[in-house]
């Protein structure tokens, strides 16, 4: 009865599909998932063939603060109004089967002992805005994974500007704005930690992020991103 009266829908178009939490055809084929050759540590795309190990230039140039990073999609198309669906549409919903895609992702992260750990948004940010979508997407892959997490173990001590621009004025703007929580920050000291984020395009907040970390005393750091900003390999 539940099932005819709200029958199965496409999570981007809302057309009748077979099973919930499923995208119809059209929706899939605009819809980029990563696969192929991609970096280790930010999830770039890469030409060639995928093998373990790569690191893009960048990556080769200036190591990011953490020791692996995976994301799920492409930051374009249908993937970037599912993404934008989430953050800005209140399409809470929309964790559920997008923190099990990050699940899968991550699979190979886990650590015994890890601590999930998302990307904190600003309380006035949160207070407008009534969710934060990288904690939603977090306590899905926690749960998945079967793994702790701590959604206050990181707080945003400031309020930041959107993060337009180069990478360069990206870190100019988050210096010292992330902190481990004055009292939360503790459950970091000693453990591996996987950070969330919705976006990764400068790697920025999530560098912001994995310092604070480190300074709570975190001993290994990875991230999981949702979506990967980034240009065509």
């Amino acid at each position: 009865m539940l099932r005819a009266i709200y029958p199965s829908a496409c999570m981007g178009c809302g057309e009748l599909t077979a099973a919930d939490f499923a995208l119809c055809g059209g929706c899939w084929r605009d819809t980029p998932f990563l696969g192929g050759a991609l970096c280790g540590l930010c999830a770039r795309p890469l030409p060639g063939e995928a093998e373990p190990g790569l690191v893009c230039d960048d990556c080769h140039a200036q190591p990011p603060p953490w020791g692996a990073g995976r994301a799920v999609l492409r930051y374009r198309d249908g993937a970037r109004r599912l993404v934008l669906a989430l953050k800005h549409g209140d399409r809470t919903d929309l964790a559920r089967p997008m923190g099990g895609w990050m699940a899968r992702a991550a699979a190979d992260l886990v650590r015994p002992g890890m601590l999930v750990v998302p990307v904190p948004l600003h309380r006035g940010r949160l207070w407008r805005r009534r969710y934060n979508q990288s904690a939603l997407l977090a306590a899905r892959l926690a749960r998945e994974l079967r793994i702790d997490r701590c959604p206050d173990a990181l707080w945003r001590r400031r309020p930041t500007p959107s993060l337009s621009g180069d990478a360069g004025a990206r870190h100019a703007a988050l210096a010292g704005a992330i902190a481990p929580h004055p009292r939360r920050g503790a459950r970091m000291r000693g453990r591996p930690v996987l950070l969330v984020d919705d976006v990764l395009t400068s790697g920025a907040t999530l560098a912001a992020c994995a310092r604070a970390a480190r300074a709570a005393g975190a001993e290994e750091i990875c991230v999981i991103a949702l979506a990967r900003a980034a240009p065509d390999a």
